[in-house]
């Protein structure tokens, strides 16, 4: 009788217990689109929102004044390696290594321009042409090309906006690797 007693007390207590979780309402499941559950930033307080365009806005404008001072260090190396160059007719160590910084310089500017490959041609039908790539004949030319180019990827950078994103300036940066490329096979 005891065992019956104890077996009816015990069922008694489960049913009660899973009654109660039942009756309780749901909780929430975080949003699917955010892996943590937070909060996404379309549900965040109007002055967090503004405070954080602003951040991006201030963050853009940074962005784009670097890219104008990287244009302006490549076309002093450009300048200076073509003066070098017209001074002592060869390469020194120091034009080696103002031809590899002009290459990082060039290359940082075109990834900054949403540059991907630059032996891709343009796939844009509608976008502007640039003309013909120089093909230079000797080293003298090429330094030439390298400081006119370089001069026309500057002008170009500071007609954009921090909004635009300019094909001819990527090309003029796919045109300007290609003569340091050249050139680095010429010394």
């Amino acid at each position: 009788m005891f065992l019956r007693v104890l077996i009816l007390t015990t069922f008694v207590l489960v049913s009660a217990g899973v009654s109660i979780v039942n009756a309780q309402p749901p909780e929430e499941l975080p949003d699917a689109s955010t892996r943590s559950g937070r909060r996404s930033r379309e549900d965040a307080p109007h002055g967090l929102r503004e405070m954080m365009a602003k951040q991006k806005t201030e963050r853009d404008k940074k962005d784009y004044q670097e890219l104008l001072e990287r244009g302006d260090e490549a076309l002093r190396l450009a300048s200076q390696l073509e003066t070098s160059y017209e001074q002592n007719k060869g390469f020194s160590q120091a034009d080696r290594l103002r031809l590899e910084s002009l290459e990082r310089t060039v290359a940082k500017i075109r990834k900054e321009l949403g540059a991907e490959d630059d032996d891709a041609p343009a796939k844009d039908p509608a976008a502007p042409t640039v003309e013909a790539e120089p093909k230079p004949s000797n080293t003298e030319e090429a330094f030439s090309y390298l400081k006119s180019t370089t001069i026309k990827l500057v002008d170009e950078l500071k007609k954009t906006t921090r909004f635009s994103v300019s094909v001819v300036a990527i090309q003029s940066s796919n045109t300007i690797l290609k003569l340091v490329r050249f050139l680095r096979i010429r010394k």
